[in-house]
């Protein structure tokens, strides 16, 4: 019998709902949790597989958006089954400067709670979503496997998120 209390295979959870908390290791000695997070808006990417080559231009966009998310007071992670070590190695090699983060034992818990788990394949969806400072999903997106889905949305989500400034126009 199916959990209940998970999402369809492949249905994103939708904005205006809870995000899931999680901690997952970032090192082979360290962990990352949402909760750590809060306070901050917050860009999951779920992605496939390190090294594979879509995989590779998609955090390698990411990275070099990053300043942008951080103008907006956002931190991003990257999220795939793929273990502690496949993924610092994949890291170093592409000059990240963002956590990647294992969700690999039980492999696939956290991208099963954001209803984004290729069961089929044992990997995570293309998936991006945004997570407001209180821990809120704003926008959530799923893209084909083969195609990069770029930075356009994860912007567009944060630029509400942004914090107002005295006498800034509404």
């Amino acid at each position: 019998m199916a959990d209940q209390s998970l999402p369809v295979s492949g249905t994103a959870l939708p904005p205006g709902t809870k995000a899931p908390e999680f901690t997952l290791s970032a090192t082979p000695d360290q962990t990352l949790s949402l909760a750590e997070m809060r306070g901050h808006p917050v860009i999951l990417a779920f992605y496939p597989a390190d090294w594979s080559p879509v995989c590779g231009d998609e955090v390698s966009l990411l990275n070099e958006v990053l300043p942008e998310f951080h103008r907006f007071g956002a931190q991003l992670v990257g999220i795939s089954t793929d273990g502690v070590w496949c993924h610092a190695a994949f890291a170093a090699e592409r000059k990240l400067h963002f956590p990647l983060l294992a969700d690999f034992e039980p492999k696939g818990e956290t991208a099963r709670r954001y209803g984004v788990y290729r069961a089929s394949e044992g990997v995570a969806d293309r998936a991006l979503f945004v997570i407001d400072a209180e821990g809120i999903i704003r926008w959530s997106y799923v893209s084909p496997l083969g195609i990069n889905p770029g930075a356009d949305g994860i912007l567009e989500a944060l630029e509400p998120l942004a914090p107002r400034t005295e006498g800034a126009a509404a």
